[in-house]
């Protein structure tokens, strides 16, 4: 499935390799959910002193039927980690939503409404 994407780079050189990986992973997020509306991710390098080196911010959107799904994931000096990490994050979110959308969760007995076995009400 192709999933609707929209990139945005702040303050960072826009690289064919990371427009790849950016890619590629999105693709894989319609494995997760079937029904992905959209996804937009922002890379965004922090203004910071020169002597605390490079910080990266990952901000990643994705929404699907009745739920608007966001991850940020912070990174100093490699954006594929920061990259890597949010899209890691963003999978597990859809496989929650997808399995609570197909009533797959488990759900509770409420204690206030057992009864315990030979009681007499």
């Amino acid at each position: 499935m192709q999933v609707p994407l929209q990139i945005t780079l702040r303050h960072v050189a826009p690289s064919e390799t990371l427009d790849r990986r950016i890619r590629r992973d999105a693709d894989k997020l319609g494995e997760f959910h079937p029904n992905i509306i959209s996804c937009h991710v922002v890379i965004e390098e922090l203004a910071l002193r020169k002597q605390q080196g490079r910080m990266f911010n990952v901000r990643l959107t994705v929404h699907v039927p009745d739920h608007d799904l966001v991850v940020n994931r912070d990174h100093a000096e490699d954006v594929h980690v920061a990259l890597r990490e949010a899209f890691a994050s963003m999978v597990r979110r859809l496989e929650d939503v997808a399995r609570r959308q197909r009533r797959e969760v488990k759900t509770h007995e409420d204690p206030r409404q057992s009864k315990l076995a030979g009681s007499t009400s």
